[in-house]
C-alpha cells in the first residue's frame, strides 16, 4: 500500500485540530488508492479528511469542530458498492448536516438517472470516474468561490429567498407565520425535503418578540443518541469519557430565544421523554448533574416524516406529538405554488450571478418549468439555476437544455401525437363497455408500480415521488391489490 499522505495521516488529530488556514474538504471513497492519490493532489489547496464509508463520514463530522466547506462523495460505498444507494443517502445527510456545504459527486456510476438524482438531492456537480485531476481541482475551486460569494450576500435576502411568491399557497403560509410568530407555544413545521422548513423557522423567530435573542438550530438526524443528548442538555465534567469540562447545551445557550429541532421525527424515544418534560415545565438536567435547570426557549420543530404515522408505528410518542403540534405549519411543495418557481428562478439567477450576463428561458422552457413537479423542491430549483448559469451565461435556454437538468424524464409530446392520443380517447369512449374507474385505476397502478421500482420498494421515497403521503400510498396500494412487500 502507498505511504499515507500527511493530508490524512491521523484523522482523529485532524478532527481535533482544524487549522482553518485551508478550506476543509471531506473525501468519501472506499478505494484507498483513489483516496490516497486525490488527497495528495488536493492537499496544497485543501485540508482533506478521508472516510471510506457513509458511517465513517458521519462519525468524523460529529467529532469535527469545523464543518467542511466541500464534500467529494463516491456513490458506490460499502456495504453495497455496486449500487448508488449509500452515496445518495450520504448526500441527503450532508445536506441535513449543513445546508451550505457544497457536495460534488465523483463516481463511475454516471448513468443519467444517477446524475439527475444526485443533483436533485443537493449535489452541485457530478464528475465521472476516471477523472482528470486538474479538471476536478478547477471544479472544486469554482464551488469554493461560489460558497465564498454566497456567504457575503445579505443574510436577510438569503433567509427569505425560499418564501418568495404570490401563489395562494405561499400567501397562506405567510399568514400562518404572522399568526404564530409571537405566541409562546411550540410550532411544528411539516413539509417535504427542500421545501424551506428551516427558512420558515427563521422567519417565525425574526417576526417574534424574541428576534434579538438567539436562534439555534440542531438537526436530530445528524448525531448519535448519546451525542445528541449532550448537545441538547449539556454535561458536567466527568459525566462520560472525554467530558473534561462543564459544557452548556442548546437549551441553555438558547436563553429566551428559539431552539429549532430539525428532523424531530428522528429523535430517539428515550430523548423524546426528556424533551416532553422540557415542554411541560421547562425542566431538564445536564448529563451527570442532579440539580434541575429551567429552559425558557421556545421550541420550533420540523419533520418531513408523517409524525402521525410514526406515532401509530410506535416510533414517536403520542403525548410529545400533541405537545409540539399545538400550532402546525405545512410548507407547500414547490409544485403546488403555481408560477412561484419563475419568481424564485429570477431571485436565484441574481443571487448566483458570477458577473457574466445571466441566462434566460425561452417561453416553452418556462412552461416546462412551471409544469415540473420539483421532487427536490426549492433546493432543486436553486441547483438548477446554478448549473444553467454556469453552462449558458448570456444565452437563451431552450426546452431540451432545461430538460437535461431535470430529474424526471419529462417528454414533450409533438402536436401530432397529442391529436393521436385524443383520437384514441374518443374511440375508447365510443365503446359501450368503457368504465372510467377501471381506466383510472389501471393508470394509477402503473404510476405506483413505477414509483416503487424507482424507489427500490421504499414506501416513503415512492410517496414523495408521487406527491402524496406514505399512509395515502399504502391505502391505495391495498385498494389496488399491490403487494408492498414485493421486490421491485
Amino acid at each position: 500500500m502507498a505511504k499515507k499522505s500527511t493530508a490524512h495521516l491521523d484523522q482523529e488529530k485532524m478532527v481535533d485540530q482544524v487549522t482553518g488556514h485551508k478550506p476543509l474538504l471531506l473525501l468519501v471513497d472506499d478505494d484507498p488508492l483513489i483516496a490516497e492519490s486525490l488527497a495528495l493532489a488536493l492537499e496544497e489547496d485543501y485540508q482533506v479528511v478521508v472516510a471510506e464509508s457513509r458511517a465513517q463520514a458521519k462519525s468524523l463530522l460529529q467529532k469535527m469542530t469545523e464543518t467542511p466547506s466541500l464534500a467529494l462523495v463516491d456513490l458506490g460505498l460499502p456495504p453495497a458498492q455496486h449500487l448508488p444507494d449509500e452515496g445518495f443517502a450520504l448526500i441527503d445527510e450532508l445536506q441535513a448536516f449543513n445546508y451550505n456545504m457544497k457536495i460534488l459527486v465523483l463516481s463511475g456510476q454516471s448513468e443519467k438517472a444517477n446524475i439527475r438524482h444526485a443533483l436533485t438531492l443537493g449535489a452541485v456537480d457530478f464528475v465521472s470516474k476516471p477523472c482528470d485531476v486538474n479538471l476536478l481541482r478547477a471544479r472544486l475551486n469554482h464551488q469554493m468561490m461560489m460558497l465564498e460569494a454566497e456567504l457575503t450576500e445579505d443574510e436577510q435576502s438569503q433567509s427569505e429567498s425560499g418564501l418568495l411568491g404570490e401563489s395562494p399557497a405561499i400567501v397562506t403560509l405567510h399568514q400562518l407565520i404572522d399568526q404564530f410568530s409571537d405566541t409562546p407555544f411550540p410550532v411544528l413545521i411539516e413539509g417535504e425535503s427542500g421545501s424551506g422548513k428551516e427558512l420558515v423557522a427563521q422567519y417565525t423567530h425574526k417576526n417574534s418578540a424574541r428576534s434579538e435573542a438567539p436562534f439555534l438550530i440542531i438537526n436530530c438526524a445528524a448525531f448519535t443518541a448519546e451525542l445528541l443528548e449532550a448537545q441538547l442538555f449539556g454535561y458536567v465534567k466527568g459525566a462520560f469519557t472525554g467530558a473534561t469540562t462543564n459544557r452548556a447545551g442548546f437549551f441553555e445557550d438558547a436563553g429566551e430565544g428559539s431552539l429549532f429541532l430539525d428532523e424531530i421525527g428522528e429523535l430517539p424515544l428515550n430523548l423524546q421523554a426528556k424533551l416532553l418534560r422540557v415542554l411541560e415545565n421547562g425542566e431538564y438536567y445536564r448529563l451527570g448533574e442532579t440539580s434541575t435547570r429551567v429552559s425558557r426557549a421556545r421550541i420550533i420543530a420540523a419533520s418531513n416524516k408523517d409524525l402521525k404515522e410514526a406515532v401509530r408505528a410506535g416510533e414517536f410518542r403520542q403525548d410529545l406529538y400533541h405537545r409540539i403540534s399545538v400550532l402546525t405549519v405545512n410548507v407547500p411543495p414547490l409544485r403546488e405554488r403555481e408560477r412561484d418557481c419563475l419568481l424564485l428562478l429570477s431571485h436565484f439567477r441574481k443571487l448566483y450571478s458570477t458577473g457574466a450576463d445571466s441566462f434566460s428561458l425561452t417561453s416553452a422552457a418556462e412552461k416546462l418549468l412551471v409544469g415540473y413537479s420539483f421532487p427536490g423542491n426549492v433546493r432543486e430549483l436553486r441547483n438548477i439555476v446554478i448549473r444553467l448559469g454556469a453552462k449558458y451565461p448570456g444565452k437563451k435556454v431552450d426546452v431540451k437544455q432545461l430538460q437535461a437538468e431535470l430529474e424526471e424524464n419529462i417528454l414533450i409530446m409533438p402536436s401530432a401525437d397529442v391529436n393521436n392520443e385524443q383520437t384514441r380517447i374518443e374511440q375508447a369512449l365510443s365503446d359501450n363497455s368503457f368504465q372510467l374507474d377501471e381506466v383510472l385505476s389501471e393508470r394509477e397502478k402503473k404510476y405506483i408500480l413505477g414509483a416503487m421500482r424507482l424507489s427500490g420498494g421504499n414506501l416513503s421515497k415512492a410517496a414523495r415521488r408521487l406527491g402524496i403521503n406514505r399512509t395515502t400510498l399504502y391505502s391505495r396500494m391495498q385498494r389496488l391489490g399491490i403487494d408492498d412487500e414485493a421486490t421491485y
